[in-house]
């Protein structure tokens, strides 16, 4: 590979060069040897580097294949190092669950951090913790409360499995190339017990994304429902609310009363 990797844009490549800030990010990490480590996206090695010194059998994901031989060839010396040629976006992350959970960091390409974020969650019963660099539009989203411009799906459906932590602010200075964005390192940890329980988290999803589809629309006329169905959510639910003024508990409320009330009438 040429020692100095071009960053492609179409696999959304900006790769961390601040050592200051890549240093807090591995303390924040903080990797035992024991970790069932996974790092999403490694470029060239930033941080890498010190994550492998860490935890020696850390595994990686990296859809570049020239960055894939790179990353082989400079890691070499660690036996039981692995990079996958793999798109982590179609990843089932049960096949690297080998009796530890799974403890996934990486610096997230933004033109895909959504759907990827999404694409996690939905598999985070196998995962300990994650560790992402994210947009800062998109941290802003994961923490967003009702009521926020920010709030939306993904704040919902994040918050529902995990609790958010930001923990560090990134300048765009940080990067080569400079991005046009700001970006946050943020910590997901997935709830162990989860504050409210969806009886169908497949239907819960639907629930919410369908709402946040027609977001400036008050309940009674985005929810997708029966002239019943709604009178059973009158006696919960404030149906004059908009989904951005409902709490995820809210969300879920609605969703267990449609799915018994859709599974008892079948």
């Amino acid at each position: 590979m040429n020692p100095v990797h071009q960053a492609r844009k179409r696999f959304g490549q900006n790769f961390l060069t601040d050592k200051v800030i890549i240093d807090k990010i591995v303390s924040c990490v903080n990797p035992m040897v024991e970790d069932n480590l996974i790092e999403i996206g490694p470029g060239k090695g930033a941080l890498t580097d010190l994550l492998i010194s860490q935890c020696p059998k850390m595994q990686a994901l990296e859809v570049d294949r020239e960055l894939v031989q790179f990353l082989k060839k400079k890691y070499s010396q660690y036996k039981d190092f692995v990079v996958h040629e793999e798109d982590a976006l179609k990843t089932d992350y049960a096949n690297f669950k080998f009796g530890d959970k799974l403890r996934l960091v990486g610096n997230l390409p933004y033109n895909i951090s959504t759907p990827l974020l999404f694409h996690m969650i939905s598999q985070v019963g196998v995962v300990k913790d994650l560790h992402f660099m994210l947009q800062r539009e998109v941290a802003n989203r994961l923490v967003a409360r009702p009521e926020n411009k920010d709030y939306g799906r993904l704040s919902v459906i994040i918050q529902y499995h995990c609790r958010v932590v930001p923990l560090i602010d990134v300048p765009a200075k940080a990067f080569r190339p400079i991005p046009q964005v700001e970006s946050t390192f943020i910590r997901l940890v997935p709830h162990q017990k989860k504050p409210e329980a969806a009886i169908c988290e497949q239907h819960l999803n639907h629930i919410v994304k369908g709402c946040f589809q027609k977001r400036r629309k008050i309940l009674r006329n985005s929810l997708d429902c029966s002239q019943n169905e709604l009178k059973l959510l009158d006696n919960e639910i404030d149906l004059f609310q908009r989904p951005e003024e409902l709490s995820v508990a809210d969300f879920v409320k609605i969703s267990n009363i449609l799915y018994l009330n859709r599974e008892y009438n079948q």
